[in-house]
């Protein structure tokens, strides 16, 4: 599930407004603190926000300097003492004094958010909802993302990074890669983008079951329900990745803490030339993700909006690690 899912009924948010540095140690923290399918954090700067009804989860945006605003998307109701210390710890009394706490419908926030946005582009893809379906050109690869409980639209810094990134490694080579994995796939958009874009098969997984039935049907929608099959996992363990395995593209668009867990995994399903994306990650979060991913090499680093998007290669002249090599050996 990847940082915008969202949850079927009622969604409780945490919302915090302060300077830039405050808001990515708060961010940081409880993206840290929580499993990746507890909560998912946003991060905007205030000042870039379009002032526009809607935006930024169902909330106005107030223009301002050098002021940044945090909203927690929480699964289950939140033990708001204990995120008012959090924090405190991160970022002073001031900021768990001004953390606030709302309860939205899910369905009525999102079909506004998404009602207001402005397609976007991010190379050859353009992102949009059915009301500016007609407005893709024609020499752009439209997907179409309507209202729903799993996030990701492109209008954030992390999915347009990922489709920046997969539109220049489009670029870079003739071939272009045959085996895609999408984990923490969301509403599909990756997948979608990479089956409408090259025309072949990928597997999309994740954690979330609503999110894999919002991205199936996003599929269907987009024309590419064909090529991409869709499974709930959580991780890369799973039969259904080990049959594929290895992959010469995989996206993940997720956070830290499930990066970090996932790079040994990741690279163990990798091929010798694959590539990796690397999305979720907070600019000053990147060097983390860097060392735990090594030794695949650096490609390309985008950063927007204050995320950061990691295109990852191994060489193919790695040699593989004896615990990788009795790994292949054993999987299913």
């Amino acid at each position: 599930m990847n940082f915008e899912n969202a949850v079927a009924g009622e969604t409780r948010l945490g919302v915090l407004e302060t300077d830039e540095q405050s808001a990515r140690r708060v961010a940081d923290l409880f993206a840290e603190s929580f499993a990746p399918d507890e909560i998912a954090v946003s991060l905007v700067d205030t000042a870039q926000a379009e002032a526009r009804p809607g935006a930024a989860a169902g909330l106005r945006p107030e223009t301002g300097q050098g002021r940044w605003r945090i909203t927690i998307f929480f699964r289950n109701d939140p033990d708001e003492a204990a995120l008012r210390e959090l924090a405190v710890v991160a970022a002073g009394p001031q900021a768990g004094e001004a953390l606030r706490f709302e309860t939205i419908a899910a369905k009525d926030w999102v079909r506004e958010s998404l009602a207001g946005l402005k397609p976007v582009a991010a190379g050859r893809f353009m992102v949009h909802g059915a009301h500016d379906r007609d407005a893709v050109p024609s020499n752009r690869i439209g997907i179409e993302i309507e209202a729903a409980l799993a996030f990701g639209t492109g209008h954030h810094g992390t999915t347009r990074g990922c489709l920046l990134a997969f539109d220049r490694i489009c670029k870079s080579g003739a071939r272009g890669p045959r085996r895609i994995l999408d984990v923490g796939t969301g509403t599909g958009v990756l997948a979608i983008a990479a089956a409408r874009r090259l025309r072949r098969g990928v597997l999309a997984t994740d954690i979330d079951a609503p999110s894999v039935h919002v991205a199936r049907g996003n599929a269907r929608l987009n024309r590419a329900g064909a090529r991409i099959m869709f499974t709930r996992a959580d991780g890369v363990t799973v039969p259904a990745i080990h049959a594929r395995a290895p992959f010469d593209l995989v996206f993940a668009n997720i956070l830290l803490g499930p990066l970090k867990r996932l790079a040994v995994p990741i690279r163990r399903v990798l091929a010798p030339g694959g590539r990796i994306v690397l999305s979720g990650i907070l600019n000053a979060q990147a060097n983390a993700v860097l060392t735990a991913y090594r030794p695949l090499v650096i490609e390309r680093r985008i950063e927007l909006d204050g995320w950061t998007t990691l295109v990852l290669r191994r060489k193919h002249g790695n040699r593989m690690r004896r615990s990788d090599i009795a790994h292949r050996r054993s999987r299913p």
